[in-house]
């Protein structure tokens, strides 16, 4: 579980750099203003939950069979994808009701970060 989650955090911080650099550089003169402020908001909530993502592939070596530290990083990599990927696909595209499927996203990050709650007031780690 450990590696899964440090390679699924390396591989989305990858890319939530990429993707920045992309609409910083690449898109900045092709899509509407608004529509590139909705890109780099996905971008925005990328690299945060990358990084996140990062953290409880750290917790889960003091704890490598916590059922919180598993279901939150699952569905912080089910947040990046229905979140960030929603708004990437919406800003390319212009097809607006792809904004529907955002909020499944954030959904999924609030369920990681209550299951990082859980894991917090379930678990005593060594200090």
């Amino acid at each position: 579980m450990t590696n899964i989650f440090i390679l699924a955090a390396a591989i989305n911080g990858f890319l939530s750099v990429a993707l920045g650099a992309f609409a910083a550089h690449a898109l900045k003169n092709i899509i509407e203003a608004d529509l590139l402020t909705t890109f780099q908001t996905g971008v925005q909530y990328h690299i945060t939950h990358s990084l996140a993502l990062f953290g409880i592939a750290i917790l889960t070596l003091h704890a490598p069979n916590s059922m919180p530290l598993k279901i939150g990083g699952y569905m912080l990599i089910a947040g990046i994808l229905f979140f960030s990927g929603s708004l990437y696909i919406l800003s390319i595209t212009g097809i607006r009701w792809l904004g529907a499927i955002t909020p499944i996203g954030g959904v999924c990050f609030l369920i990681a970060w209550g299951c990082l709650c859980w894991f917090a007031l379930s678990t005593r780690l060594p200090l």
